[in-house]
């Protein structure tokens, strides 16, 4: 028999963390290669990260909702007729994983822990790494109480530098240990007070909670708002409407329209498809566009990459395949990465004015409020009736000021003035 390692996978270009949210098996359980053994997510995706052998499910090494680097070691597996691994070596190979060990070098550069006195094995999970590495907890110092001498998140937050601590006496059958017990994601709600219940959140929310905290914390908000008179893109909507639902299969809303009419202003605009890191101004050289997407319970925000290159025609329908993609519970991790400018149809919801949160890092978040008909004034003094819009503009005030966002607008503006016939579709 063997132990057998099983990783946090890459889960995209861009994604450095992660974090399980959900057991889908149990120590003891028998599972096929490519089974399903848990659900981690990342930027707002569940993805099930499978088994790559046949074996028995040993141990968990991590908790759940907590973030861990790529490549950290989630569970282990015992496996037949494994040659590589035999159970001895790895309690060494685990003594100081490579992807955590980088990630406390760059908060606290701990000392890298020596093999701790009465620890049997000597081996300490990402969860021990990190919590240590955060204390400033010397784990040779550290006397484990788990499963032969194993160090665990308890023995790390009772630990009292300077003190006295006795080793307990191990039973012959030892308790299992407490970070290893699983933890279902969604448990059965728990009653309050009164009529009122408590349901834990799911691991998507939670991920949208922690973005965006960290956008409100770390990002400096202004909110600008401007007018735009859309008469008449409503009615080149509405007389081509038809002929397109026959062409192309899907409906033409008027989303698109403030798509194409943004990615061109972001091309005039350079500034604006920016973010900020470590005190520099990032300029993406592609304008991959945000967009989001409502469920019944959650927000996502998938990407239309390089969206400069496609036409009205095509932006509707790549539109139209991430939002059916978000809803039928398909979209990919690869489809949530590289946004570089946030587009949000507010106005599907019938809201007439809002302030976006921006969706960090990027430096701004455009909210396309509802299109409704109003009295306006004319040129000549007279006044008429018009399809108006209001564009809501929240941006990163470190690196965008009132008059690089009042200049993106007017942009905007004379750019959703300029769809007049059925050839701006295509």
């Amino acid at each position: 028999m063997a132990i057998k390692e099983i990783l946090l996978p890459s889960l995209g270009e861009s994604v450095t963390e992660a974090s399980v949210v959900q057991w889908l098996v149990q120590p003891g359980d028998t599972v096929k290669r490519y089974a399903p053994l848990m659900e981690v997510v990342s930027d707002k995706v569940t993805t099930e990260v499978p088994s790559d052998f046949d074996g028995v499910v040993k141990e968990f090494l991590v908790e759940l909702d907590t973030d861990y680097p790529i490549g950290t070691v989630l569970m282990t597996l015992e496996v037949e007729g494994a040659e590589d691994t035999p159970a001895a070596p790895v309690a060494e190979k685990e003594a100081a994983p490579a992807p955590v060990a980088a990630t406390q070098e760059k908060v606290e550069k701990p000392v890298a822990p020596a093999k701790p006195a009465g620890a049997a094995a000597g081996r300490f999970s990402p969860a021990v790494l990190k919590l240590a590495g955060e204390k400033g907890i010397d784990l040779s110092l550290v006397t484990g109480t788990g499963k032969e001498g194993r160090i665990t998140r308890k023995d790390i937050l009772n630990f009292v530098p300077g003190a006295a601590v006795v080793a307990p006496v191990i039973e012959e059958t030892p308790a299992p240990v407490a970070q290893a017990a699983p933890t279902p994601k969604a448990a059965a709600p728990v009653v309050a007070s009164g009529n009122d219940e408590i349901v834990p959140a799911d691991g998507v929310r939670k991920a949208i909670a922690k973005k965006m905290v960290q956008s409100v914390n770390e990002i400096p908000h202004a909110w600008i708002m401007v007018e735009a008179d859309v008469t008449n893109i409503v009615n080149l909507r509405n007389s081509v409407k038809n002929d397109f639902k026959k062409q192309e299969g899907i409906s033409l809303s008027f989303f698109p329209f403030f798509a194409k009419a943004v990615v061109q202003a972001m091309k005039k605009n350079p500034k604006i498809n920016t973010s900020w890191q470590d005190g520099n101004i990032v300029y993406h050289k592609d304008i991959n566009l945000s967009i989001a997407v409502t469920t019944d319970d959650n927000l996502f925000v998938p990407v239309i990459h390089q969206a400069d290159n496609l036409s009205l025609a095509g932006l509707t329908k790549e539109i139209n395949r991430l939002a059916s993609d978000v809803r039928s519970g398909s979209l990919s991790n690869a489809d949530m990465q590289g946004g570089t400018f946030t587009l949000n149809n507010t106005g599907s919801l019938g809201s007439v004015q809002s302030m976006g949160i921006i969706n960090h890092p990027q430096a701004a978040i455009l909210q396309v409020e509802s299109i409704n008909k109003r009295i306006v004034p004319t040129k000549d003094g007279g006044f008429k009736t018009a399809d108006m819009v209001n564009l809501c503009l929240s941006i990163d005030h470190r690196i965008l000021d009132g008059q690089q966002a009042g200049k993106f607008l007017k942009d905007i503006k004379e750019n959703l003035a300029r769809f007049s016939s059925e050839a701006d579709i295509y």
